[in-house]
């Protein structure tokens, strides 16, 4: 078995390769917002949601191309949501990944316009039948992603997280927040896979468990990057959380509480897997690379 940092490259070099394919080069009036769509896509990023996506996958013998599509599609909704996340009216950020982001390079309009392009084409994607034969699956698919990014997850989170800028939020509703803006989304990278395999409910549970637990690990794994690492390092401006007042982990445990509790859920994510045995070691191995990165 390859290390969680071979594999992560690994499925990185695939990702990109295949968003490549999925976003061609752009022709016509059209290809300003192409551009920006690609540029948002093809700068780099640990494609940690795609790995998730993929690990799964394999859990349950899923078709390559399959795999692959899906975990494109989620990526490209990853990077929407980053794109529009560094808007003047969000978090007014000028750097995501170590570049202008899109906003910088382009303009305004524009990265609002290859925010929603890539939302819509990250739809169309798994609504096709080259990503599965059935149609039943890719209409799971698609349910199941609507509801990871919309109101009721990562758009609702993100509302939260905006009106938490002026309020005072306790450990149950700073938890709910971070499972609204981040761990849906990467909930459904974990069971996109066992929808693909068409897998028992008890597979599917097993997979939810763990993403919760890592979903809550990432999260403050980033607030403790954001509080303790530099922007050369992360690739993005930091303590942008804490000069906006928001409401994070760190900010109400302390860092050493915060890592501890970090690596509490790690441990946890791991333990739901007892049930795939050592075909899940990379996605256990991945329960600790989230809370151990640096970047």
């Amino acid at each position: 078995m390859p290390s969680i940092d071979a594999a992560l490259n690994e499925v990185a070099t695939t990702i990109t390769r295949t968003l490549e394919e999925l976003l061609p080069a752009p022709e016509g009036a059209e290809r300003r917002v192409l551009e920006a769509m690609r540029y948002s896509c093809l700068g780099g990023g640990k494609r940690i949601r795609p790995f998730l996506v993929m690990m799964g996958a394999r859990l349950f013998d899923v078709n390559e191309v399959s795999a692959r599509r899906a975990a494109a599609a989620i990526e490209m909704v990853h990077c929407y949501s980053l794109v529009h996340d560094d808007l003047p009216a969000m978090d007014d950020s000028d750097l995501r990944r170590g570049r202008p982001t899109v906003h910088k390079q382009f303009d305004e309009a524009v990265a609002i316009l290859a925010g929603d392009g890539l939302l819509t084409l990250a739809f169309e994607v798994l609504a096709d039948p080259e990503t599965h034969p059935n149609p039943a699956v890719r209409s799971d698919l698609v349910l199941a992603m609507a509801k990871a990014a919309g109101g009721a997850g990562m758009v609702g989170g993100q509302m939260i997280d905006l009106e938490a800028e002026k309020t005072t939020l306790d450990i149950g509703a700073i938890t709910r927040l971070q499972r609204l803006k981040t761990g849906e989304i990467i909930a459904f990278a974990c069971v996109a896979g066992a929808i693909l395999g068409q897998a028992s409910e008890q597979a599917r549970h097993a997979l939810l468990a763990y993403a919760h637990d890592l979903g809550l690990a990432f999260q403050i794994a980033d607030d403790l990057l954001d509080t303790e690492g530099t922007a050369a390092s992360i690739g993005k401006p930091v303590g942008a959380d804490s000069a906006a007042g928001k409401a994070t982990f760190v900010a109400l445990l302390g860092v050493e509480r915060a890592r501890e509790q970090a690596q509490l859920l790690a441990r946890q994510a791991a333990a739901h897997l007892d049930l795939f045995d050592e075909k899940a070691d990379l996605l256990r191995e991945m329960a600790g690379f989230v809370v151990n990165r640096k970047h």
